[in-house]
């Protein structure tokens, strides 16, 4: 039996290192874009354009800010106050009814339970590029551009974020607690609340970075939406400042790019113990 062992680790060991060389690969790819990003926002636009690639970081930061806050469409704090509102109340739309819309399908039995999944599906395949002039016509018709309240509803239907939490409770909920609070006395929404919400934290953490990330990039909608200068997002003001190819500062355009995407490694870092987690107790149920 001894020897059976030591063959399995003899054979083991080379597949872990081959994983490990695998996972630092793709790490090293993954956050190569990033580095480019930051390097570049401290050169300034004649080194970008002779050499966009480089790992040697410049004295040009300064500069580039300077360049940054000098112009009228840019200012950083009404942009990130901006797309924080849009973003977390986005996020936090959509991750408690779309939990809550999962819930009532895993755990209810009713008639049409299996249609109104095949429903949500069914929305899933849909572009949202299809709807959004139907959806700009109608918030111009209520008088509602320049509000960021069109752009946060919505979020409360998400197909997506309702089929993966369906898929992440059908396994992980224990109907049998469920069932016991119930007899307990407790109403169905302080069993959501204070029990089912506890269960799927992880999930809804995950579920969370992708939101939160994909609302603070959009893009398009905002700019339909959002004309007035104070309602402006900070992909909206990066987006805007590039100009005529002669006149654009390619160093400062980096270092609006890089103000950008900072606060969604802060949100990642501070919910990444949540996936880990999630990951961790999904490899001791399998």
């Amino acid at each position: 039996m001894s020897n059976e062992m030591r063959k399995v680790k003899r054979v083991s060991r080379p597949l872990v290192v081959l994983m490990y060389a695998v996972c630092i690969f793709f790490a090293i790819l993954s956050l190569l874009p990033f580095v480019i990003m930051i390097i570049n926002s401290t050169r300034n636009t004649y080194q970008v354009q002779q050499h966009a690639l480089s790992f040697l970081p410049s004295k040009y930061l300064l500069d580039n800010l300077k360049i940054l806050t000098s112009k009228d469409i840019f200012h950083p704090l009404v942009g990130f106050l901006n797309s924080f509102i849009i973003s977390a109340g986005t996020t936090a739309c959509a991750i408690y009814f779309s939990t809550l819309t999962a819930y009532a399908i895993v755990a209810y039995q009713w008639k049409l339970r299996n249609a109104f999944f095949t429903f949500i599906l069914a929305v899933m395949m849909i572009p949202a590029q299809v709807t959004s002039i139907g959806f700009y016509q109608m918030v111009y018709r209520v008088h509602m551009t320049n509000n960021f309240l069109p752009l946060i509803l919505p979020a409360i239907a998400s197909p997506s974020m309702v089929f993966f939490m369906r898929q992440y409770m059908i396994p992980s909920l224990p109907m049998e607690i469920i069932e016991s609070a119930r007899v307990d006395g407790c109403r169905e929404f302080r069993i959501f609340n204070q029990i089912v919400i506890p269960m799927v934290k992880p999930a809804m953490a995950t579920q969370g970075i992708f939101c939160f990330v994909a609302s603070w990039n959009q893009l398009f909608l905002p700019q339909i939406l959002l004309t007035n200068k104070k309602r402006y997002t900070m992909p909206i003001m990066v987006s805007l400042l590039k100009g005529d190819i002669y006149k654009t500062e390619y160093g400062a355009v980096y270092l609006g790019l890089a103000l950008t995407v900072l606060p969604l490694f802060v949100v990642y870092f501070l919910l990444s113990k949540y996936i880990i987690a999630g990951v961790a107790l999904g490899g001791v149920k399998g």
